[in-house]
């Protein structure tokens, strides 16, 4: 098997922690890639991978090696692009992990155009709220609410989305409704934690060019915007988050956005995937679709458009 090949073969191991689903994923007998990576470790003369009865863990060595070949691969398959790119169309699969909001209300209903647009293109969206790996999970790139703090990772600023603040009609008929952030005396608010950083209820505001936060008390804490809107949709608390994400219960009357001279933050986006002077056309056509998606994007019935700022 030649180097380029073996490369390959080494990437997929890597981002599936197994040598039987590597070699499913491309339809090679396992014992081969066993082989070509045995070979391979043995032509570099480092362990690329640890190897138990239950798991394959890739090695220090490993994810250096590991960076190399996908900005390499990358490089090959944009040189061949060069020539290709006016008879064939891009082809093969993008994982993506994305927040669920984003996922359920924007991105898949959008995806037919995509695919209409991309037909030899295959698209693995996994929905997530909390940080990841991109090497643990076997992703080639990830939308975030903030901008990666891996050096290893590029990132890109996709727009900024309105945020609101909220609450069910039964919470604002018992606490009442506030006008201003001064009126959230003797409110409470869904706290919110990420697997990584502790809980918080605080809410935020814009007043006056500056980011004012008032901290509330909360009788319920979850992780997850799944969560977090049922928790306000339960009459739990005020809570804050993309018009986006709550279009559809504000459109039944599920809640009811309160404070609208009193907006929060934008909430900014993010794309990050693994560095490299070249990205595979795959990834690049997928990226593309993003920004357009996110520069005018397109709102449920019966919704006004929300504003999206592309920065390059």
């Amino acid at each position: 098997m030649d180097q380029i090949q073996a490369m390959r073969v080494f990437i997929r191991i890597a981002e599936l922690e197994s040598f039987s689903r590597a070699a499913e994923d491309l339809n090679l007998p396992r014992a081969t890639v066993s082989t070509t990576l045995k070979r391979l470790e043995q032509r570099l003369g480092v362990r690329l991978f640890l190897r138990t009865t239950r798991q394959v863990k890739i090695t220090d060595e490993g994810k250096i090696y590991y960076q190399r070949c996908l900005q390499l691969i990358s490089a090959l398959e944009e040189s061949d692009a060069l020539f290709a790119h006016h008879k064939n169309q891009p082809a093969g699969i993008v994982r993506i992990d994305m927040p669920h909001s984003l996922a359920r209300v924007m991105v898949i209903p959008a995806l037919p155009g995509f695919y209409q647009r991309y037909p030899q293109m295959t698209l693995s969206v996994s929905a997530n709220d909390n940080a990841i790996n991109l090497l643990d999970q076997g992703v080639d790139c990830v939308v975030r609410a903030w901008p990666s703090e891996d050096d290893n990772l590029q990132s890109r600023h996709l727009a900024d989305l309105k945020q609101i603040t909220c609450a069910s009609p039964e919470y604002l008929a018992k606490f009442g409704i506030p006008e201003t952030p001064e009126d959230l005396a003797g409110h409470q608010a869904v706290g919110y934690f990420f697997a990584h950083q502790r809980a918080d209820s605080h809410l935020e505001f814009v007043t006056g060019g500056k980011v004012v936060k008032r901290q509330l008390p909360d009788k319920l804490t979850v992780s997850g915007a799944d969560a977090y809107v049922a928790a306000a949709k339960a009459g739990f608390g005020l809570i804050q988050a993309s018009e986006l994400a709550m279009a559809q219960e504000l459109e039944k009357g599920e809640l009811v956005e309160v404070l609208h001279q009193h907006l929060p933050p934008p909430m900014p986006l993010y794309i990050m995937y693994s560095p490299g002077r070249f990205l595979a056309p795959r990834i690049r056509v997928l990226l593309d679709w993003l920004i357009a998606l996110f520069s005018s994007p397109v709102q449920p019935d019966n919704q006004k458009a929300i504003p999206g700022k592309i920065v390059d």
